[in-house]
């Protein structure tokens, strides 16, 4: 799969904002990055506390197809949906989990596996509905899929009036936090070049 194009599949539970996630990052990426998507979305029998999925294509030419079958970056806000879809991630692929609510295993060790306590984050800015858009902005962050500043224009027009200025703050603590993750694990990468480089000269 090239760069230019991703496939992406937000899951989790009704009453998380997980189709709203996903309808986000397609229009980032259709509005305002120029690009194309599409997005499809399931229910489980219950809208809210139901298994609930997004699935987002975003490509440079047209879309002929929506549907996923191995997502490049999959995001996960439950451990139902990390069961139902950790096996699929292509190889090479991204897993992106909460880390409060999802316990990881071996799957993804052969993965790009990150993690972030989104629903807590959300919680310490005063509302937990808004772990969505702090998984959107770390999703952001640390895998290019979409732009920050196409992000933040759908996030500031996707939320309820009134909003706008909170939910801008959730997209910033994930986009922050995922930043951070990518400058530690850039370090670590480095320190174990030159320990080897160190050995080898040795």
């Amino acid at each position: 799969m090239s760069d230019a194009h991703k496939e992406i599949i937000f899951t989790g539970f009704g009453g998380q904002g997980i189709v709203l996630a996903g309808r986000i990052v397609g229009e980032a990426a259709c509005l305002h990055d120029h690009r194309h998507s599409t997005l499809t979305q399931s229910y489980g029998p219950e809208a809210r506390g139901g298994a609930c999925s997004a699935q987002v294509v975003i490509a440079e030419s047209e879309i002929y197809y929506p549907y996923i079958q191995s997502p490049h970056i999959l995001v996960c806000m439950s451990q139902g949906g990390y069961e139902l879809y950790a096996g699929r991630l292509e190889p090479g692929g991204t897993l992106i989990i909460d880390e409060d609510l999802v316990r990881a295993d071996s799957r993804a060790q052969r993965v790009n596996s990150l993690s972030i306590p989104a629903t807590r984050m959300a919680e310490e800015l005063g509302h937990r509905m808004m772990a969505n858009i702090v998984m959107i902005g770390f999703l952001t962050a640390t895998t290019g899929a979409i732009s920050p500043e196409g992000a933040k224009k759908a996030v500031a027009g996707s939320v309820p009036r009134g909003t706008e200025e909170k939910n801008l703050g959730a997209f910033k603590k994930g986009y922050e936090y995922g930043l951070a993750i990518l400058k530690a694990r850039a370090k670590k990468l480095k320190r174990e070049e030159n320990r080897r480089e160190g050995k080898d000269a040795g």
